[in-house]
């Protein structure tokens, strides 16, 4: 009997892009695998195939540029680290510019034959209505923002009540460093010193009786995207899309989200703001801050033209744009360890779009994690986790501790999927941006392109080092 043989296996619940790339990841470390995924027996809303890892939204893996790029340099790390769902995808590659997109039924067809053909992975089809038992032992739930009514409900009731999302109602967040500082101001309202606070809490962007009136007005005709059939309309809570409160009422977001009510602005305090955009820290390392209460059904496109309307926000960067749409997800930091392990029950891990990424290469990633995680833990090795110069590292670092809570947003609320993006990395060591020799003017684009490559080529460095074991 070989040492293979006697390990008893990683049961993994859900075929999508994470559990796919989990088992894999598993597999080729020589650990057994279960794979039980529902589709073949039951569907779901969105879903129109029972193959694994099926492309749901868009066929594109966005940007594949690893020099300057965070998308792009999580490609190059899951390559590095043997990706079964990168590898697909660079097979089944399509005509995209300088993004990775991808023949879904192609790309499908060669995860669900890898998966299926591997020694070590046994896949049954078969729903998974409550939480995995404790015999499985070693197990990842990977069941994404599709997770099946009764799985989710015993989530809920094994992590608590308010641990369980289903909707994300997500404003923008912006890089700190794209904010003009020059027209925004460091304040909290009425100076007011919360715990962990300063009283200088929030950037805030002010905007005079015109500049309000033209911002309500492009929010009113600006394009949205409707909510599809199956999501249902989930207004609650005061989560109100921004576009919604403008139509409610012209003075509507200047005594809501906008109100000016305690600030003075900074640069001319003699002049009351008619209204103020607030935008407050969004992770510890603050790099990002996000917009209070903009959550927005506005299509990408138009939220941004909108949004640089705002005084100093003219040339903003935004990590991410806002949303409201039906995604299933546990609150990851409070719930999980750095392992990505179930504080409450040792051996059950959550993978995926579940733990509050977004995105199909984000999704994948933390599966990759998560395999290895329980590979390594199955096989009485020490768990190594990636440095967080690392795009898997930042990302992970981001679910399971990187985001701040508030007592404005307690709870769930105050944590929001966040795909990869360079405001997650840590920060360069001093000095590390220097103006090249015979370049008279260096700054804004230029340093920033400069600064992304750095990050990129540190990262990339760093996961070496740690694949080979460094």
């Amino acid at each position: 009997m070989t040492k293979t043989e006697t390990l008893s296996p990683i049961h993994i619940v859900g075929g999508g892009l994470a559990g796919s790339e989990a088992a894999w990841q598993a597999a080729q470390a020589g650990v057994p695998v279960i794979l039980h995924e529902m589709r073949g027996v039951r569907g779901t809303d969105a879903h129109k195939t029972d193959g694994l890892a099926e492309l749901v939204c868009s066929n594109s893996f966005r940007s594949d540029d690893a020099t300057s790029n965070a998308v792009g340099v999580i490609h190059a790390e899951m390559r590095l680290a043997g990706s079964l769902i990168m590898a697909a995808a660079d097979r089944n590659q399509v005509p995209a510019g300088g993004a990775l997109a991808v023949d879904r039924e192609g790309f499908s067809a060669a995860v669900s034959a890898a998966i299926e053909s591997h020694p070590l992975i046994t896949v049954i089809r078969e729903e998974i209505a409550g939480v995995p038992p404790e015999e499985w032992g070693s197990t990842i739930v990977a069941t994404g923002p599709l997770t099946s009514p009764a799985l989710a409900e015993a989530i809920r009731l094994e992590t608590g009540a308010d641990a369980l999302a289903f909707f994300d109602a997500i404003a923008p967040i912006v890089h700190r460093d794209s904010i003009d500082m020059n027209v925004c101001w460091y304040q909290s309202r009425y100076d007011k010193v919360g715990p962990g606070g300063t009283g200088k809490d929030y950037i805030n962007c002010p905007l005079d009786e015109a500049q309000y009136n033209a911002f309500v007005d492009a929010l009113i005709a600006g394009d949205t995207v409707g909510f599809k059939e199956w999501e249902g309309t989930p207004y609650f809570d005061g989560c109100l899309p921004i576009e919604v409160m403008a139509e409610r009422g012209r003075e509507t977001l200047r005594h809501g989200p906008m109100k000016p009510m305690g600030l003075t602005n900074a640069h001319n305090p003699t002049v009351k703001p008619y209204a103020v955009v607030q935008l407050r820290q969004d992770n510890a390392l603050g790099t990002l801050y996000n917009m209070v209460g903009f959550q927005t059904k506005l299509r990408y496109g138009a939220q941004a033209e909108i949004f640089r309307m705002i005084p100093g926000l003219e040339n903003a960067e935004f990590a991410r744009l806002g949303g409201l749409h039906r995604n299933t997800y546990i609150n990851s930091p409070v719930l999980l360890d750095e392992t990505l392990q179930l504080k409450s029950r040792h051996g059950l891990r959550f993978a995926g779009q579940i733990t509050g990424c977004e995105g199909y290469v984000e999704s994948a990633s933390i599966g990759l994690l998560a395999g290895r995680f329980a590979a390594a833990e199955r096989k009485g090795e020490p768990v190594r986790l990636p440095p967080a110069t690392t795009a898997m590292g930042s990302l992970l670092n981001h679910i399971t501790g990187g985001h701040i809570v508030t007592d404005e947003e307690p709870g769930k609320r105050s944590f929001q999927p966040m795909n990869i993006n360079f405001g997650l990395f840590p920060e360069l060591e001093p000095g590390a941006i220097t103006k090249p020799e015979g370049v008279k003017r260096f700054r804004g684009k230029d340093k920033t392109i400069m600064k992304r490559q750095l990050i990129a080529a540190r990262a990339l460095a760093d996961c070496r080092r740690w694949l080979e074991g460094a």
